[in-house]
């Protein structure tokens, strides 16, 4: 079992929030942008760091899905909810509604647990409805359809979120594989389904693996072209609107799949550049990791630093009448 890092244990500076001349707040964590060769390309902090990926992993933990044929007849959409933290919106709900009728099954038969809608329009529709939010509200229903259509190939029972289950034994080997490192254990995710540990590194290496997959590859290959194409092809679906995720896959137009965790993690798949980013904000401050990850697109995807999205992330703040109140700025090292 390799020695991880601690993750408050040499953690950088990366991100500092200024109002006026003076910071009032900084956030330290830890980043690292790999080559699917194994090869760091740069860091800052630590790359041993023992993190969970928390959501940020949902590409990794949909690979058996299509490794073992079960999501043979899944379209696009199917995929990028498989991989989504998603608003709950009606494109979302609707559709996994949809995806479970079509294996005979339906909202009880999720383990996600019910949560409330986040989208606006959604939640004003329940509220005149009379209607409460359900699991398919969950920002994880895709995944856990995902599950549920690998338990029924696999013929595993209804608690697909054990971990001694079926479907989470071959997310942990594909987890493991993927991320070149033994997962020293697990953690219960909000969604219920347990999140294995690893190294940012290791993350970094999985996301570098998608970036470098090829169709002409092997059936993991094809399973990662799949995944990321239909993040960047749906990231409406990925994540929903005005958020992080859906606003840096529309800016790049095609050159990156992004996808967040809770407590401050982020991912990046580059394809053309054959990278994988992966950060971690040791406070858990989202804002931080959407500035942090911001300024690593601009560094190594080509994200125009002057675009709206990316000032929105990492630039000048602006007040309810649109004064300038300070910026989000990179800390001195970092990019």
């Amino acid at each position: 079992m390799p020695n991880f890092g601690t993750v408050d244990t040499g953690a950088v500076p990366l991100i500092e929030l200024w109002r006026g001349d003076i910071l009032e707040s900084l956030h330290r964590g830890h980043a690292v942008v790999m080559r699917d060769t194994g090869e760091i390309v740069e860091s800052w902090g630590r790359p041993d760091a023992l993190i969970y990926p928390r959501s940020s992993c949902k590409m990794v933990q949909a690979l058996p899905l299509l490794e073992t044929g079960a999501g043979r007849d899944l379209e696009s959409t199917h995929l990028a909810l498989a991989c989504a933290s998603h608003q709950g919106a009606a494109i979302h709900v609707t559709r996994v509604a949809r995806w479970l009728g079509d294996l005979g099954l339906g909202e009880s038969d999720l383990r996600c647990g019910c949560q409330a809608a986040e989208d606006i329009p959604e939640r004003e529709r329940l509220a005149r409805a009379g209607e409460t939010a359900c699991q398919l509200h969950n920002n994880c229903s895709g995944k856990h359809a995902g599950f549920l259509t690998l338990n029924r190939h696999l013929g595993g029972d209804a608690e697909y979120v054990l971990p001694d289950h079926p479907v989470q034994m071959a997310v942990r080997a594909a987890f493991e594989e993927v991320t070149g490192l033994p997962s020293p254990g697990y953690g219960i995710d909000g969604c219920s389904a347990p999140n294995f540990a690893t190294a940012l590194s290791g993350l970094g290496l999985a996301m570098a693996q998608f970036a470098g997959a090829s169709e002409s590859g092997d059936a993991r290959a094809r399973a990662m072209v799949a995944l990321r194409s239909a993040m960047m092809q749906h990231p409406e679906l990925v994540a929903g609107e005005i958020r992080a995720c859906t606003d840096l896959m529309r800016a790049l137009n095609g050159r990156a799949a992004v996808k967040t965790g809770a407590e401050a993690v982020f991912v990046a798949i580059l394809p053309q550049e054959r990278l994988g980013i992966a950060l971690k904000i040791v406070d858990g401050g989202v804002r931080a990791a959407e500035a942090a990850i911001t300024a690593l697109l601009i560094r190594h995807a080509g994200l125009d630093a002057t675009h709206p999205v990316a000032q929105r992330y990492l630039g000048p703040q602006l007040n309810r009448r649109a004064i300038v109140t300070g910026a989000i700025r990179t800390a001195p090292g970092f990019v």
